[in-house]
């Protein structure tokens, strides 16, 4: 039986709309799940909205409509975005759906009935962008640290998770998984937080009524966090279908920004525990995507929809410019000029001329027709070792590093064609030696294709199909179909059109 493989990416809150910020998260975690499918594993990739809390109410407020209708138009935008962008999630949740209802209240109450929830009273620093508690020491000048902006002062009756019971515990999962926050950088960030001492937190409310109710007092609402964590229990059939939770927990990756690692860290790792339920294999926190230096954000009206970008790049050329040059982990700064020279130079000359280069040749010189493959030809040597390189890229979750390797194929390939000369030999009358070396460079160049179908796989699906080959590069499974010779002589092959044209920066 396949290995479950579940892997998500935050729910991205409704009161926003679609940035290259939350594109840059879900391109990711779409291209391990296609890694991770052309493994033979069941992959279940889950993305979508969070719609409760207190900013939804206010903002649908303003509008005069339910906070509902407001929800719906904005999850409706991501869903749109990521179909867009090619992510092939295999659910979108929403936390108004009733299914996540259910979930919630019968996570609550295990969590009631494990004695970690208590009522107690709050006063204190909120952030409602945030939707997040602050101690005075956590602002910065008297505001939120993230936002930049003033907090209310809140005092409210209100139950409280007992996060603090949880300190010791998780100090000892986390040493006992080391890798289970990455990069190390963001586990030690982690760790300094827990060793300062946890404080129980509110995890409900009573001055709003959108949310999910707790089930033991539906006076109170859950707090968004609170309910909106749960979405990755839910999305797998939590409090609905066992066998299939059963399956797919605990998430092998949680993918999220570095804001919402305490979160997903910290808090709920223990609201797991307190569930009776294992924490996730990975939390892995990137950076974020800066725009001049600067965090995306509406109040700095810097935020950049991914349509504007794919208007100008096409889907892959968005997609692998945020894979190949944003590498995933640290920060990275967006930047039009970057994007590009990153797609002239990777994408136009490198792939799309090498693509040009060969089939025009094969064309031109084995008449349309794949020639055969050599056994020993010398790119052998240098595709096996360019997919176990992807492999262990893929494995630390260092895209960029595994589009590197695939892209010195690439120009290995090339080399190989400037030293070989095959116009020289064709001229000279030498039929199985051009032969020979376009067998080689059309299935290196098959390899190549494969291995970066995650991150680009329209173009790469064309390219499967210019090299004669059946179905798309999707239908074949690794490692075996990363082997040497496989590509079939006598397939016929189509030159087309460039995959890349050129772009002229001021156009």
């Amino acid at each position: 039986m396949a290995r479950p493989f579940f892997v998500t990416t935050p729910i991205y809150y409704v009161n926003d709309v679609p940035h290259i910020g939350h594109a840059y998260t879900t391109v990711a975690a779409d291209v391990l799940a296609r890694w991770r499918r052309l493994h033979g594993d069941d992959v279940f990739f889950l993305t979508g909205t969070d719609e409760h809390g207190l900013k939804v109410q206010r903002s649908a407020e303003e509008r005069g409509i339910s906070p509902l209708e407001w929800a719906t138009t904005t999850a409706a935008r991501f869903r749109s975005a990521w179909d867009d962008l090619d992510i092939s999630y295999d659910d979108f949740i929403r936390t108004t759906e009733p299914r996540h209802h259910a979930a919630v209240q019968e996570f609550l109450q295990r969590v009631y009935d494990n004695g970690d929830i208590e009522l107690d009273t709050y006063e204190g620093q909120y952030c409602v962008p945030c939707e997040a508690y602050y101690t005075d020491d956590e602002l910065v000048d008297g505001n939120c640290p993230i936002h930049g902006r003033p907090v209310d002062h809140v005092v409210e009756q209100n139950y409280f998770f007992r996060l603090s019971r949880y300190e010791q515990r998780l100090l000892d999962f986390y040493a006992e998984h080391p890798d289970a926050v990455q990069p190390e950088s963001r586990r030690n960030e982690v760790l300094g937080f827990i060793r300062q001492g946890l404080r129980d937190f509110s995890m409900s409310r009573t001055s709003i009524s959108w949310g999910v109710p707790l089930p033991w007092d539906p006076s109170h609402v859950a707090y968004v966090w609170f309910d909106a964590l749960i979405n990755y229990c839910t999305g797998v059939g939590f409090g609905a279908d066992a066998e299939r939770f059963a399956r797919f927990w605990p998430a092998d990756y949680h993918l999220v920004g570095k804001d919402i690692l305490r979160f997903h860290a910290v808090y709920w790792p223990a609201m797991l525990m307190a569930a009776g339920l294992e924490p996730p294999e990975v939390v892995f926190a990137h950076g974020w995507l800066l725009v001049g230096g600067e965090k995306m954000s509406k109040t700095r009206a810097n935020q950049i929809a991914p349509s504007d970008l794919v208007a100008d790049f096409g889907v892959d050329g968005f997609r692998y410019h945020f894979m190949a040059d944003q590498r995933f982990g640290p920060d990275g700064d967006f930047s039009y000029e970057a994007m590009v020279a990153r797609y002239n130079s990777d994408l136009a000359n490198n792939y799309g001329n090498l693509a040009n280069r060969v089939l025009n040749m094969a064309v031109n010189y084995c008449g349309g027709v794949v020639p055969a493959t050599r056994a020993d030809g010398p790119l052998a040597a240098v595709a096996a070792e360019t997919y176990t390189e992807v492999v262990a890229c893929m494995d630390r979750l260092d895209v960029a590093g595994a589009l590197g390797a695939v892209w010195d194929l690439m120009g290995a390939t090339n080399a190989y064609i400037e030293a070989s000369e095959p116009w020289k030999r064709n001229k000279a009358g030498d039929t199985e030696g051009v032969a020979g070396i376009l067998g080689d460079c059309l299935e290196a160049l098959r390899i190549a294709t494969l291995l970066a179908a995650p991150t680009i796989p329209r173009a790469t699906t064309e390219m499967w199909r210019r090299l004669g080959l059946t179905g798309t590069p999707f239908d074949v499974s690794l490692p075996a179909a990363a082997a040497w010779g496989q590509l079939p002589s006598g397939s016929v092959l189509d030159k087309g059109a460039p995959l890349f044209p050129r772009k002229d920066i001021d156009e």
